[in-house]
């Protein structure tokens, strides 16, 4: 579940957010805030993973109230004023959104503040070896689902469509195979066919031009087979 806080004095821009988030089964409104104020106080007690940030606000701007925290959450900046975009990567916003945005491009931005920042490691770090799996959200039966890529067995391609297959049930998204695949994370995920791909980590068998993931039996594409080839060593 994503925790997120609405930062904004104009409370149309409120009920715009509020209505959107209340579409992704994963986003839970912790409160409203008005000015930069409200915002500092319910910080100071309480902790979010995401913030919608106005950056035209009276007293203090976004961009002062954002300095001020010595360990902000996420920040999505929601702003009709284009001009500051380059001050708010610098603060290493998540992503900014022009008003008025649609729904489509903010679930663009939340999707990309669910990547997460790279880490470099300390010296005194717990290095896992185990990989790590973003999530992301796609559209499908009139509603977006959150999908987990480490649930993913394989993806098909359908027309304009997609068919996801996870571990307890297959979705029909409403992307083309290669932009869900420019989603996945590096590495994990393998191209064996133009209609096919799939989680290295569940394949069972390969045998001859096809490979086995649970009771599903998929295609290798002639094209692809130095792909599957290079599972093999």
């Amino acid at each position: 579940m994503i925790k997120y806080l609405i930062v904004d004095d104009e409370p149309l821009a409120h009920e715009l957010i509020e209505e959107f988030c209340s579409m992704l089964p994963h986003m839970e409104l912790q409160a409203h805030c008005f000015n930069a104020m409200e915002a500092l106080q319910y910080l100071n007690q309480n902790k979010v993973d995401l913030m919608f940030l106005d950056l035209n606000m009276p007293k203090l701007k976004g961009f002062e109230f954002l300095r001020t925290l010595s360990n902000p959450p996420k920040v999505i900046v929601t702003t009709a004023y284009q001009e500051h975009a380059l001050e708010g990567f610098e603060l290493n916003v998540v992503d900014y959104l022009l008003k008025p945005f649609s729904f489509d491009r903010l679930v663009k931005a939340i999707n990309k503040s669910m990547e997460g920042p790279q880490k470099t490691p300390k010296a005194n770090d717990t290095i896992s070896p185990s990989p790590t799996y973003p999530s992301f959200f796609v559209k499908g039966d009139k509603k977006y689902h959150r999908i987990a890529a480490s649930k993913i067995l394989f993806i098909e391609a359908y027309g304009n469509y997609s068919k996801i297959f996870l571990e307890e049930e297959m979705i029909l998204a409403h992307e083309k195979i290669s932009h869900l695949e420019s989603m996945l994370p590096v590495g994990n995920f393998l191209r064996i066919h133009k209609s096919f791909i799939v989680h290295k980590d569940k394949i069972s068998t390969i045998e001859g031009n096809r490979i086995k993931i649970e009771d599903h039996a998929i295609p290798i594409g002639q094209t692809y087979r130095n792909n599957v080839n290079s599972l093999l060593g």
